[in-house]
């Protein structure tokens, strides 16, 4: 095969720049081309490229070239082409004249048509992919597509705490970390004021007061007041101007932070060439450094030509890139720049120190973490790929700059770094933001291990650490939460040398938790409901393992166990009704159980239907437990501290005073469950008599006692429990008995963190007179009706009938 280059002919005369090409499936020798030049436009050829004439050159569509140009086909119409560029265009008249189409999001860069039918349209934008079906007119959502692009990630001090970032090529974003409906959604979200690109930082007084940056511009929001207001260092826009033009270089992801030091969170840092600071949450700023970068003039002109310039500020250079305050020295702020140099002062910009490490030329800072433990610590994450070097590189310093360490090992080459951070509480732990996933180590940088479990390979352009939990930014497939990261805080050389560990636990919170949440739709997973228990199995042990719950005198909570339970559930009839797990799991190496704060469940009814998810243990109250993990008859005891929903700080005793009578609730359905086990006992009893005994008269007086018998059990078995209830909204026609009463009752004692009211008072009281009254009953007709039974039939010679015992009892 050999190649021929197309000039002249109605091709544009002098430098061609990018070209993107179509031939139509309709006709083989039409053909499209899209070409950047001087009078470069959309040409059509319709002799296979012999000659060609230019037939539209509307700037929609050439603008941008390196970004766009990019030419469709209609695979059974010649005349019908489409253009992507900001919006999607199609022509009908080859190329004329062009309609826009009501494609989802903007910047467009992918088109598939059917070649068997044309109108089924799949499109790529910046805002992910849909499909259309009817040409174009309408398409589907991109609302079910996690995939999108951070730069970087912020969290606030909420409860629960909301996650922020700028998306690229969409809204900032704030996040919820937690919904009280069991899934994180849409409606969980807000924009956090607006760019795509750059920081969104919260303040630490108030999280309804965000910060964020857009290239030059920078944006303070109030979220209570639905106010976006400029807090700009320079508020000009110098789109399409290079570096050199512009009097700051504030490039595409300019750092920013609010000073942790500040209590009245006023005093802002953000950073071009120099650095600037504001006291005044942004109504005016100081410069407080020089020029900190290389000023390399020659790497300051103009992006793009010589065809088309495209100038955003992504192409700026000699900037500050990173900026980091040292959390506990106010004044301590590290620099660092696009052209690999590092500077520090400790007297709040007064005077700057270059620190730079012996770096290759021209490496990215691309993050600079602080040390929580020792101000003259920090770590640097540098980023090489603008410069086809894609190994890792993250240094650290341990005297303030004198000299750095480079701490990659276990990194491999290809997952250049992007972040590295400090775990905040235990000192020597480090996490890295890779462009393959997460790493960790464990001896503050001297190995890494991956640490990706089910986070897909994505690029990770920053992380945080929350409490205890790991949030990361990835580009491309949106935010990610590792809950719980007490595990990694206890890991030590003789972890995995043990037969089992039990790890002690984080902190528990005692929330409500939805019995049913809709997880087909596009939506985010909230943490694991309940305690977190984490435990190492270095083997999967054939026997039994088994958890206690354990309250502050030893007593037993819960029992828990890796051998399944048959429990007497319901079949099922909602999909989105909530399965707690029951069984722990027993699997070699780490195993997470999360225990759903209640004690264990009441005596049961096999083959009962409840409206709800049916009778539980009750929620237990705040305060200190034990966790016992027994592995092959070997036991470990470690302690859990359980506390109260944050935001209901205070109803600690409201909260004991609904523990004990949903304690009495519990108790009552107990006796109330197992008087209608023990009635339906006896009538399995009076069942299997008349089976093995037939029509024998001789028994007869028997069996019509028997009979009798059952008669009397059943007028207490129907005021017990609705006998008809075989589905979930079987009492719309068979009306609540006590056990359904007694079930919808124990989950609204429960609802919210408030005392029993005195209608709550109430109505226990009456359902526990009706208990009694029917419990009383049945406790005589055990005494008196079943001996007599048992008697005639002993009389007869027969096996012995069973008497249960008296009074019922859990």
């Amino acid at each position: 095969m050999t190649w021929k280059q197309l000039q002249g002919n109605g091709l544009p005369d002098g430098i061609l720049g990018r070209i993107g090409v179509a031939v139509s499936g309709a006709d083989a020798n039409r053909i499209y081309a899209i070409i950047e030049a001087k009078e470069g436009g959309i040409y059509k050829s319709e002799d296979a490229g012999e000659h060609w004439v230019r037939v539209n050159d509307d700037g929609r569509f050439r603008q941008r070239a390196w970004y766009f140009s990019k030419v469709y086909a209609d695979p059974k119409s010649p005349d019908t082409l489409y253009v992507l560029n900001t919006g999607l265009f199609r022509s009908v008249d080859g190329g004329k004249t062009f309609n826009l189409l009501p494609a989802r999001h903007g910047d467009h860069h992918g088109l598939w048509i059917d070649p068997q039918n044309p109108n089924r349209v799949a499109n790529a934008n910046d805002g992910g992919a849909s499909v259309s079906t009817d040409g174009g007119k309408t398409w589907t959502t991109q609302q079910n597509q996690p995939t999108a692009q951070f730069y970087h990630v912020a969290v606030d001090n909420a409860f629960p705490y909301h996650i922020y970032g700028a998306q690229q090529d969409n809204s900032n974003v704030g996040i919820v970390s937690r919904s009280e409906e069991g899934v994180i959604g849409p409606h969980d979200w807000f924009i956090a004021g607006g760019g795509e690109c750059g920081f969104v930082v919260p303040t630490p007084r108030d999280w309804h007061i965000i910060y964020s940056n857009n290239e030059g511009f920078l944006t303070r929001y109030d979220k209570l007041k639905e106010q976006a207001q400029d807090a700009s260092v320079v508020p000009l826009d110098w789109a399409g101007h290079g570096a050199n033009d512009v009097p700051h270089r504030f490039q595409w992801v300019t750092p920013l932070l609010v000073s942790m030091h500040d209590k009245e969170s006023k005093t802002l840092y953000t950073a071009a060439e120099a650095v600037f600071k504001s006291t005044d949450e942004g109504q005016s700023w100081t410069q407080i450094s020089a020029d900190l970068t290389r000023n390399d003039k020659s790497k300051q002109l103009p992006s793009g030509g010589p065809l088309t310039n495209d100038i955003t500020s992504v192409e700026y250079f000699d900037t500050v890139f990173a900026l980091a305050e040292s959390p506990l020295q106010a004044g301590t702020i590290w620099a660092g720049t696009d052209d690999g140099l590092v500077h520090l002062t400790t007297d709040d910009g007064k005077t700057w120190a270059n620190v730079s490490p012996k770096l290759p030329e021209w490496s990215t800072i691309a993050l600079i973490d602080a040390s929580t433990f020792d101000a003259n610590s920090a770590y640097i994450a540098l980023d090489r790929h603008k410069l086809d070097d894609l190994k890792p590189y993250i240094l650290k310093t341990n005297n303030a700059g004198k000299t750095w360490t480079a701490i990659t090992t276990g990194i491999p080459d290809g997952a250049n770094v992007h972040a590295v951070r400090e775990d905040p509480r235990h000192r020597g732990l480090l996490y890295a933001g890779t462009e393959l996933g997460v790493y960790v180590s464990f001896d503050d940088g001297a190995r890494w291990q991956p640490l990706q479990l089910n986070l897909p390979v994505s690029p990770i352009h920053d992380l945080v650490v929350k409490d205890d939990d790991l949030v990361v930014a990835t580009h491309g497939r949106s935010f990610w939460v590792l809950d719980d990261l007490t595990p990694l805080r206890q890991v030590n050389a003789q972890s995995a040398q043990t037969d089992a560990l039990l790890y002690q636990p984080q902190t528990a919170l005692r929330l409500h938790y939805p019995s049913e949440f809709d997880k087909r739709q596009p939506v985010g997973n909230n943490p694991p409901a309940g305690a977190i228990l984490n435990y190492y199995l270095k083997t999967a042990p054939k026997d039994e393992v088994t958890i206690d719950i354990l309250d502050a005198q030893g007593k037993l909570v819960r029992h828990l166990s890796s051998k399944e339970k048959k429990d007497n559930d319901q079949p099922p009839e909602w999909p989105d009704r909530v399965e707690t797990p029951k069984t722990l799991p027993v699997n070699e190496g780490m195993n997470r159980f999360a225990w759903d704060l209640r004690y264990d469940d009441p005596v049961q009814i096999p083959g009962s239907f409840y409206s709800g998810d049916g009778p539980k243990g009750q929620l237990a109250t705040p305060g200190d437990y034990q966790v016992k993990l027994t592995v092959g008859g070997t036991s470990q005891t470690v302690p859990l501290h359980l506390v109260i929903d944050p935001r209901m700080q205070g109803a600690e005793p409201a909260v004991q005073k609904q523990f004990a009578l949903s304690t009495q609730v519990k108790e009552n359905i107990s006796q109330l469950h197992q008087a209608v086990n023990e009635i339906r006992d006896m009538k399995a009893e009076v069942q299997r008599l008349h089976k093995r005994l037939g029509e024998d008269a001789r028994v007869k007086p028997a069996l019509d006692a028997a009979d009798d018998l059952t008669k009397k059990m059943s007028t207490v078995e129907e005021q017990l429990i609705q006998v008809n209830m075989k589905g979930s909204e079987a009492n719309l026609a068979f009306p609540n008995m006590l056990n359904e009463s007694f079930d919808t009752f124990s989950h609204v004692l429960e609802a919210a963190d408030n005392e029993p009211t005195q209608p709550q008072q109430d109505v226990f009281k009456m359902l526990g007179g009706r208990l009694n009254e029917q419990l009383q009953r049945w406790a005589q007709i055990k005494k008196d009706d079943v001996p007599k039974v048992g008697a005639i039939i002993k009389q007869l010679d027969l096996p012995a009938f069973p008497v249960p015992a008296n009074p019922a009892q859990h």
